[in-house]
């Protein structure tokens, strides 16, 4: 009998391509992601679409009637693009979370598929589309299954008018954060759904909970907003980003010390709508079982944990956008920008390294807005109803109403004494700054208490 043939990889060898493997994953997917939004979404503007409707198709955009067709086709492509990006962000965060959870918690989370467990989310993905998709007996089945694409939708039509940097965005609409605030009440009624059509009582509770607090926590996110509107004078996301600069300083939560309050109470509401501890009441497993997602299995299980780990980047970027200056890079102001495209109808090759580098800027802070969501939920232990409720009617909505009245006194004020924003700024970075020293200082001070002088990040 000849003998068998077998080879393996030297167990050294292994474990490098495995991390090496792991690490270019982690690396390699959201770059890749963000370049195609970098290269393709600035091309749908519509001074680029006209541009390449003329030159490539030699038509007239104004008078040809494939236009809005062409445009369309354009906007199908965008839609995936974003989706992709949703899906893959929102497994990637998973991981990143379950991660960070293990460090706060001492123990290690996800540490067998890939290098520091990075394909952990790629498994998950796949056993939860293996899984049989049931649907309860009595349920109404045309709701039950429609019911999560509803919140799947409110997610990703939000991303359409979310900038990604300087002209990395679908549409610009001039009513874009009031858009914003209408298709993510979708997840509202994906949520109510799921929870009546159902025809369980625990379902039922979890979705009539969840609208109780997210149509309640929509009045203080809603006054919160209205601050950066005021002060930029548009509803345009990209419109409020160019009205801020690039340092921080010049950021609307410095500019303005009621803009530092709104920005707090945007937020906290945006950790209520997206039911993240401590606010995480419709789906307190200890008490309603899985809340208004109990009956569901399978792919469509699946899909509410993409729009709610998707929901991490959706709220950071939104905060990101409002108040902490966006995508503006220090330094570069509106001119240069202007210089830096040219005046020919496509972009010049520098300036999509500029996009690119205004990409990177945004993403850092949404990332940065990202950690500390997840590190808030590992840490604090979840609320009574009656005390979420009492945070946002007794004292979020009065809040966001001074801050508000606040702002429009202040704007005017603004308009008389020269310099008082920049005074602000400082004053308030300078504030600031001191109470992150103290912040670090004083962790350093505990983990020293707990661990000793030596923090150990080897096994991360």
């Amino acid at each position: 009998m000849p003998a068998k043939f077998s080879f393996a990889f030297p167990k050294p060898l292994t474990r490098r391509v495995l991390l090496a493997s792991s690490l270019a994953a982690v690396v390699v997917i959201p770059v890749a992601l963000f370049g195609l939004l970098v290269l393709y979404l600035p091309l749908i503007q519509a001074e680029a679409f006209h541009a390449f409707v003329r030159e490539a198709l030699h038509r007239d955009p104004s008078t040809w009637a494939g236009t809005q067709w062409v445009y369309g086709a354009a906007l199908l492509v965008a839609g995936i693009l974003l989706f992709t990006f949703a899906s893959v962000s929102g497994g990637i965060f998973s991981w990143y979370e379950r991660r960070v959870a293990g460090r706060i918690q001492s123990r290690i989370g996800p540490n067998r598929v890939g290098a520091g467990g990075f394909f952990q989310w790629v498994a998950d993905a796949v056993k939860l589309l293996f899984k049989e998709d049931l649907v309860p007996a009595e349920a109404d089945s045309l709701l039950f299954r429609a019911a999560p694409y509803f919140v799947v939708a409110g997610m990703t039509l939000t991303l359409v008018a979310l900038p990604f940097g300087q002209s990395v965005i679908v549409a610009d609409l001039n009513v874009g954060i009031f858009y914003i605030l209408a298709v993510t009440s979708l997840i509202v009624v994906g949520i109510l759904l799921s929870g009546w059509s159902s025809n369980s009582k625990w379902a039922l509770f979890g979705g009539m909970r969840s609208a109780a607090q997210v149509i309640s926590y929509e009045v203080p996110s809603g006054l919160a907003i209205m601050t950066p509107v005021l002060m930029a004078g548009t509803l345009s996301t990209q419109g409020i980003i160019r009205a801020q600069g690039g340092w921080p300083w010049e950021w609307f939560v410095a500019r303005n010390p009621a803009a530092f309050l709104a920005f707090f109470i945007l937020f906290i509401s945006q950790l209520a709508e997206a039911n993240r501890t401590p606010f995480d009441l419709p789906e307190a497993e200890s008490e309603l079982v899985a809340g208004y997602m109990s009956e569901y299995s399978g792919f469509r299980f699946a899909l509410y944990f993409l729009v709610e780990w998707a929901n991490l980047w959706i709220i950071s970027a939104v905060a990101v956008s409002l108040f902490l200056g966006g995508w503006q890079i220090p330094g570069v102001t509106g001119q240069d920008w202007t210089a830096l495209r040219g005046a020919g109808a496509l972009p010049r090759v520098s300036w999509w390294f500029w996009q690119l580098l205004s990409v990177g800027v945004f993403a850092t802070k949404t990332m940065v807005l990202v950690t500390i969501v997840i590190w808030l939920r590992w840490t604090l232990p979840r609320i009574r109803v009656d005390q979420m409720m009492n945070l946002c009617w007794k004292y979020l909505v009065p809040g966001g109403f001074a801050a508000m009245l606040f702002t429009l006194l202040w704007e005017i004020a603004v308009a008389r004494v020269k310099h008082l924003e920049t005074v602000s700024g400082l004053v308030l970075f300078v504030l600031f700054v001191y109470a992150l020293y103290r912040f670090f200082k004083q962790t350093r001070e505990n983990i020293s208490l707990v661990v000793g002088d030596h923090v150990d990040l080897t096994n991360w």
